[in-house]
This record gives C-alpha cells, sequence and structure tokens, in this order.
C-alpha cells in the first residue's frame, strides 16, 4: 500500500511534471490562459499519458527488449504517442470542435510533449511494474492537469492586478509559475514525513 501512495503523491506532487521536472512547459505557458481550455488540455494529456504507457510498456518489455532493439524506445515510443494524438485529435474535431478550436496549435503539440514522452521513459528507469507504471501515468496526468488548473488561476487574478510595465507579460507568468514550482517542492518534506513514520 505505501508503493502505491507513493507513486501517486510523487506523480501528482513531488515529481510534478510541470513544476518539479520542468517538462510540458509549452502547453502549460501557451494554453493555461482560461480555465476551461487548461482543464480540456489538462485532461487530453492524461488521456494521452496512459494510453501510450498502455501501449509502450508491453511492446518495450516482451518486444523490444528481447529481440535487442532497446535503443529503438524513443523512436517507437513518439510514433506511438503521435499516433495517440492524431486519434484524439480526430476524436475532437468530429465530436468537440469547440474544444478542438480553443486549444489551437497546442493539441497537435502533445505529440512532442516531453512530459508525456518523459512519462513513458521514466517508468523503465523506475523499475515500475506494468501496473504501477499505468498508476503512475494517471498520477503523472493528474498532476499535470492540477498544474495546468491552478496556474489558470494564477494567470487570472495576474489579469486584475496592478503590474509593473517591466513585468506585464511573459516576466510575471514566469514568476508565478517559478513560485507555484517552490510550492509544489514543499510537498517532498511533506511526503518523506509520512513515508519515514
Amino acid at each position: 500500500m505505501q508503493g502505491v501512495l507513493t507513486i501517486i503523491i510523487a506523480g501528482i506532487f513531488t515529481d510534478n511534471f510541470i513544476l518539479s521536472r520542468f517538462l510540458g512547459v509549452c502547453p502549460f505557458l501557451g494554453v493555461s490562459k482560461r480555465l476551461d481550455t487548461s482543464m480540456w488540455m489538462g485532461l487530453a494529456v492524461t488521456f494521452v499519458m496512459v494510453i501510450a504507457t498502455i501501449v509502450t510498456y508491453p511492446l518495450h518489455a516482451y518486444l523490444l527488449l528481447p529481440m535487442g532493439l532497446g535503443f529503438l524506445q524513443t523512436i517507437v515510443f513518439i510514433l506511438i504517442i503521435a499516433a495517440l494524438v492524431q486519434l484524439l485529435e480526430i476524436i475532437m474535431r468530429k465530436y468537440l470542435p469547440f474544444l478542438h478550436k480553443a486549444l489551437g496549435i497546442y493539441l497537435p503539440l502533445i505529440t512532442t510533449n516531453c512530459a508525456v514522452i518523459g512519462v513513458t521513459l521514466l517508468h523503465f528507469s523506475q523499475g515500475y511494474s506494468y501496473g504501477e507504471a499505468i498508476l503512475h501515468a494517471i498520477a503523472s496526468g493528474i498532476g499535470f492537469m492540477l498544474a495546468m488548473i491552478m496556474f489558470a488561476g494564477v494567470r487570472s487574478r495576474l489579469e486584475t492586478c496592478n503590474v509593473p510595465k517591466s513585468l506585464q507579460g511573459l516576466p510575471i507568468t514566469l514568476i508565478a509559475a517559478s513560485i507555484m514550482s517552490l510550492s509544489f517542492m514543499g510537498f517532498a518534506g511533506i511526503a518523506d514525513g509520512i513515508f519515514l513514520r
């Protein structure tokens, strides 16, 4: 049970892909201006992370490694993620056209989102089993979505603040993101305290 809890807390808080590992920052800064688009982008990335893990883990463990083709891991994973994102984009274009338009260029960019490829590659370096890898992908996706939603709230609040002219736009956005990142790093101490008991 402790291992499951550790994976969940790490995926959502202590090893958050955006705020701790600094992966997936492009959609984080580009789509987080509005709460609804942040939530939908977070859900789309979570979906791709989980499905990519479900597909890539057995492919790597039972095909690439036994055949001595582990060096092709990154290329194969990127192809699978690209296919999943294309499928997601087709579904959104057909059934959720308003969302497809709102996410714009950032939806196809999930293909090259380092958080998605990072989560699929991280499972092997952490030594996760198949079930743990899927759990980690779900937790990481939730952490990605949480960071997006929280930052959308921060950015909406920044729009009503009197920010000095030299800090308006990207500078204040990056400052707010760094402060938010520091708050997530604080969860590492809490997690250590929980698991050392």
